[in-house]
C-alpha cells in the first residue's frame, strides 16, 4: 500500500488529479515523489507537499492528514482502492470509472460528479452536486454507487442517468433535479423543488419532502419489493439504513409531467 501523508499547512488549494492507483503502479517511491501536482497555480513535485512511503504495486493508496483543501482525489480513477483518513476536498472521485474510494470524514462539493462506475463511500457529509453534472454537461452520474453517511447539499443526482446514490442524512434543494434515470435514496428529509424536471428514475425520501411541484400527481400507495433489496444491498456495503426503510408503506407520486413524466417520488405514508 502507498501512503501519502499531507504535510502542507497553507490555505492555498492543492489539486492531485492523476494521483490514482493505475498511474502510480510500477513506479518507485522516487518516481512517485517527482510526480507533478498543483499548489494554487504552481506546479510542484508531490514530495513538496506529501511524505511518500510504501508501494503502489497492490493498487491501494491511503491519503493521511488534513485534506479538506486537497481537491480531485481519485478523479478519473479506473481501478484499485483509495482511502482518505479524514476529510477530503472538492471533486472527490469526479468521473470515477472503476475502483473504490473510502473517506472516513467529510467531502466538499462535486463528490462523484459524472462518475461512470465504481464505489465512493463517504462516512461524513458532503457539499453540493453529489453525483451530479458539471454546468453545461448533458449527463451527471451514469453508473456506480455513491454512499454518503451524513448530509448532502443541493442538487444531489442532478441530471443523473444511471446508478445509485444513498444519503444517510438530509439533502438540500433540487434533489434529483432533471434526473434522466437512476435511484436516489435519502434517509432524512429533502429541501424544496425535489425532482424538478425528472424524466425517469426514483427518488425515495424517508424523512419526507417539502411540498412537491404541482406537476407531480399521486399514484397510490405501495410496498415495493426492491426497497427491501436496496436495504439488504446497503447493509452489505456497510451503509445501515433505518430499520423501517425496507418495509414501510410509501406514497408514490409520478412526474415531472412537464417532461417525460415517468419518474417516481416515494415518501412514507406517515411523513
Amino acid at each position: 500500500m502507498l501512503t501519502l501523508t499531507y504535510q502542507n499547512h497553507s490555505s492555498i488549494p492543492v489539486e492531485v488529479e492523476g494521483i490514482v492507483p493505475e498511474a502510480l503502479r510500477g513506479r518507485s517511491v522516487a518516481e512517485i515523489e517527482r510526480t507533478k501536482i498543483l499548489h494554487g497555480n504552481r506546479e510542484v513535485p508531490l514530495a513538496e507537499l506529501f511524505r511518500v512511503s510504501g508501494s503502489a504495486e497492490d493498487e491501494q493508496i491511503t491519503f493521511v492528514g488534513d485534506l479538506a483543501g486537497v481537491h480531485w482525489i481519485g478523479a478519473k480513477q479506473r481501478l484499485g482502492v483509495i482511502r482518505v483518513e479524514g476529510d477530503a476536498g472538492r471533486h472527490l472521485g469526479s468521473e470515477l470509472d472503476g475502483g473504490t474510494i473510502h473517506v472516513s470524514g467529510d467531502a466538499g462539493d462535486f463528490p462523484g460528479t459524472e462518475m461512470r462506475s465504481g464505489l465512493i463511500h463517504v462516512r461524513g457529509s458532503v457539499g453540493n452536486l453529489a453525483g451530479g453534472a458539471y454546468r453545461g454537461s448533458a449527463r451527471g452520474m451514469t453508473g456506480g454507487t455513491l454512499l454518503i453517511g451524513g448530509d448532502a447539499g443541493h442538487e444531489v443526482g442532478s441530471t443523473m442517468r444511471r446508478g445509485l446514490i444513498a444519503v444517510g442524512g438530509n439533502v438540500g434543494d433540487l434533489a434529483a433535479f432533471n434526473m434522466i434515470a437512476g435511484t436516489v435514496l435519502v434517509m432524512g428529509a429533502a429541501g424544496q423543488r425535489a425532482a424538478a424536471g425528472m424524466r425517469r428514475g426514483t427518488l425515495a425520501v424517508l424523512g419526507g419532502t417539502q411540498p412537491l411541484l404541482p406537476t407531480f400527481r399521486e399514484a397510490g400507495r405501495c410496498r415495493p419489493t426492491y426497497m427491501r433489496l436496496y436495504a439488504a444491498e446497503l447493509q452489505r456495503r456497510d451503509f445501515r439504513p433505518p430499520a423501517e426503510f425496507g418495509g414501510c408503506e410509501w406514497q408514490q407520486f409520478t412526474g415531472d409531467l412537464l417532461t417525460v413524466g415517468k419518474g417516481e417520488v416515494l415518501v412514507p405514508v406517515e411523513a
